[in-house]
């Protein structure tokens, strides 16, 4: 079955009430055992025309991503990206930390009228954004949240590619941080990196040497979309 094609309905009943700065946020990276967590913010431009192709980010190739996400920066109003470190999930836990990354995300939009957010409600986050409406799932169906989505994910993807070059083994040119089996393997062969999160329970555990990591690992593999998901 197509995956679902977002739509602008949310945003048109936004703009007639004279919203006309509204920002679609979404977040990638919160389920990886390594590397940052990254959200974006896009601002479209009232009564603008769909890019064909845009959706959740989970349900497009690389290349598809690749290509679509300076198509959206190219016609947005505003773009914001932001992102919490290694050592931010790990001291704030990833829950807060993400919600930190949408945060600076969102302030580098230079100014909005109103916030759609992929998932459930945020508690204090109104107090630090203004407006907003949390919409389960909705980077599948609401436009901007999906343009979110493309333009967090391909950062995030670009960001580990090139941690990557300097940690080269652990394959997140291509796995992005996931417990892929690959990923499990180098770091039974090759130790913990300073870029992955101690504070998820596999990799204390691989820091501690206990022997039943892979089993743990298993757990947090994204099997079968593997690094495409979030």
């Amino acid at each position: 079955m197509a995956p679902p094609v977002p739509t602008l309905h949310r945003e048109r009943l936004l703009w007639k009430t004279g919203a006309t700065r509204v920002a679609g946020v979404d977040e990638v990276g919160v389920a990886p055992t390594c590397g940052p967590v990254v959200a974006a913010a896009v601002i479209l431009r009232p009564n603008c025309r769909q890019i064909a192709g845009v959706r959740d980010s989970k349900t497009l190739s690389a290349s598809q991503r690749e290509a679509l996400a300076p198509e959206i920066r190219r016609r947005a109003a505003a773009v914001g990206v932001g992102a919490a470190s290694v050592a931010e999930i790990d001291r704030l836990n990833i829950y807060h930390a993400t919600h930190l990354a949408m945060r600076r995300a969102i302030a580098r939009l230079g100014g909005h009228d109103h916030i759609l957010v992929d998932g459930l409600r945020i508690a204090g986050f109104e107090a630090d954004v203004g407006p907003y409406d949390a919409i389960v799932d909705g980077d599948s169906c609401v436009y901007s949240i999906a343009c979110a989505s493309v333009v967090a994910k391909v950062v995030r993807d670009r960001l580990m590619a090139l941690l990557a070059v300097r940690y080269p083994g652990y394959g997140w040119e291509h796995n992005a941080g996931y417990a892929t089996a690959e990923h499990r393997a180098a770091v039974r062969a090759l130790g913990v990196t300073p870029y992955h999160r101690r504070s998820f329970a596999p990799i204390r555990e691989a820091l501690a040497g206990i022997e039943q990591l892979d089993l743990r690992l298993e757990a947090f593999d994204p099997a079968p979309v593997a690094a495409g998901a979030r």
